[in-house]
């Protein structure tokens, strides 16, 4: 029997931009005619904390509490699925996936930049 997925801690979910389509030169085609592909919260959370955070492996990993291999092949699901978009002309849905958001022990808040989550 496998194991049961883990949660993903994520600390950003994007409120107002939950999908991003192709408009080429202007002329944006229908939304019945995009084909989408559907990125998951997480994997949005790893290329927040890699690529724009520029956090270590290692330090994304323990943010999102799973293992550095985990958080590799999130990232790497993750980095093809919006290369796959780019090239060839697909929308990006954001949405669905196995997290939860980070809160605050103290505070069972959201947190911020001024409350650790390991406190």
């Amino acid at each position: 029997m496998p194991r049961p997925m883990k949660w993903r801690r994520v600390e950003f979910i994007p409120e107002n931009h939950l999908y991003f389509a192709p408009c080429p030169k202007g002329r944006c085609p229908k939304v019945e005619d995009i084909v989408d592909v559907e990125i998951k919260i997480e994997e949005l959370e790893a290329i927040r904390l890699k690529d724009i955070e520029g956090l270590s492996q290692s330090e994304a990993a323990e943010k999102m509490s799973v293992s550095r291999q985990t958080f590799q092949n999130i990232l790497e699901v993750a980095r093809k699925k919006v290369a796959t978009a780019l090239v060839e002309g697909k929308a990006l849905a954001i949405g669905g996936g196995h997290y939860t958001v980070a809160k605050c022990k103290k505070c069972e808040k959201k947190c911020d930049k001024s409350c650790k989550l390991n406190d």
